[in-house]
């Protein structure tokens, strides 16, 4: 990136403080940062708004909702990955690891096609091109109830910029859906599936596990090894099964289903991330434990949009005032999903880093973005 700008007279959110000054980017790295109310020749004066780092996002289903707007409907992917990248940039989201299914099941009501390493290559061959707007990486979700992981995981190199490989176990009666009946009113909402359907893809799904599931999870931990990636578990819910993340390596947890799990991951040292939709909502639309309630206890250090971009903005400063401590709230959707998926260059307001950087304004209690920068360059 090359030219400079410089946003001044704001309200800048550091690692510890908040404090009014004005920040510099020249060739999209931050290099100065200096107290005081001016406004320098040149200068973006942003009237006392908050400027925060660009938001680092770890887990988005976003994609997948823009590659299939409906079930069945496969959109172009190229028109679908630009929508998303855009979407992205006008919730103030700088860098987001793409999270995109590996591991299919052919047959059933539930089936699902391998998708991934086609639409990886599509958005490399987008990135290489200079079309997108803000930084993207690969967030391979390990479906360990499938048929095909390790084929498909196969399919990836240490080149793919694959950053996160996440263990995914849908198997019903346990972890997210270990109360049955929330799955079947998800199940028929989602894919319409009668009650005899319900009951048989429970039974497939039940048999995949049985069938695959330790090689599948073995397997998965080892590609992860191999392509460089951070490993992530995905709704655990007792401390057993947080104890197995452990022993596999696991770097943060995503979404544990209790207080239990989450007790567990402080206690073993796996970082936790909960959804912004939970913290807005104040709790999950699955019935499991409220991120509000984790955040009291002090078990929460990662927040992920999950299935609403927006709702990671918002999230963060809902958590300040439940927190009263605005620079730890934005620690969550910064420099913790940074730091937790390997990435020492961005996340922070800091000399030397990526000049990644949101200007938000308030209308009451609801932060309105008011600009974004991407190393320098305003993409929203």
């Amino acid at each position: 990136m090359t030219g400079s700008v410089c946003l001044a007279n704001a309200r800048l959110i550091l690692p510890d403080a908040e404090t009014m000054g004005q920040i510099t980017v020249e060739d999209g790295i931050i290099t100065a940062i200096t107290d005081g109310t001016g406004v320098p020749s040149g200068a973006i004066d942003c009237h006392g708004d908050h400027v925060i780092p660009g938001l680092v996002e770890l887990h988005t289903d976003n994609l997948e909702r823009h590659i299939e707007p409906r079930p069945e409907v496969d959109w172009p992917h190229h028109a679908a990955l630009l929508a998303h990248d855009g979407e992205l940039a006008s919730t103030g989201i700088t860098t987001v690891f793409d999270a995109m299914r590996v591991g299919s099941i052919h047959s059933g009501k539930g089936k699902s096609e391998k998708y991934a390493r086609r639409l990886a290559t599509e958005l490399m061959d987008l990135r290489a091109a200079g079309t997108l707007r803000i930084s993207h990486f690969l967030h391979l979700r390990a479906e360990i109830c499938s048929e095909t992981l390790l084929e498909e995981l196969a399919e990836f190199s240490p080149e793919d910029r694959v950053g996160i490989v996440s263990l995914m176990d849908h198997t019903p009666g346990q972890r997210q859906f270990r109360d049955v009946s929330k799955l079947k009113v998800y199940a028929a909402k989602k894919q319409n599936m009668t009650d005899a359907e319900f009951e048989d893809h429970v039974a497939h799904l039940t048999g995949l596990q049985e069938r695959y599931g330790e090689r599948h999870e073995t397997g998965a931990v080892a590609e992860a090894g191999r392509l460089g990636a951070v490993l992530a578990s995905h709704d655990d819910t007792t401390a057993e099964q947080v104890a197995q993340s452990h022993r596999s390596g696991v770097g943060f947890a995503e979404f544990p289903t209790t207080i239990e799990a989450a007790e567990a991951c402080r206690e073993t040292g796996i970082a936790i991330m909960m959804g912004a939709p939970n913290i807005i909502r104040g709790g999950s639309h699955s019935g499991n434990v409220s991120a509000l309630d984790l955040a009291a206890r002090g078990l929460l250090d990662i927040v992920s949009s999950d299935y609403v971009p927006s709702a990671l903005l918002l999230s963060a400063f809902r958590l300040a005032e439940a927190w009263g401590d605005l620079p730890r709230a934005i620690r969550t959707v910064t420099d913790a999903p940074a730091r937790a998926a390997g990435l020492g260059d961005r996340g922070s307001l800091r000399k030397g880093l990526r000049g990644d950087m949101v200007r938000v304004g308030r209308h009451g209690d609801t932060p309105i973005l008011r600009g974004v920068w991407s190393r320098g360059r305003q993409v929203g």
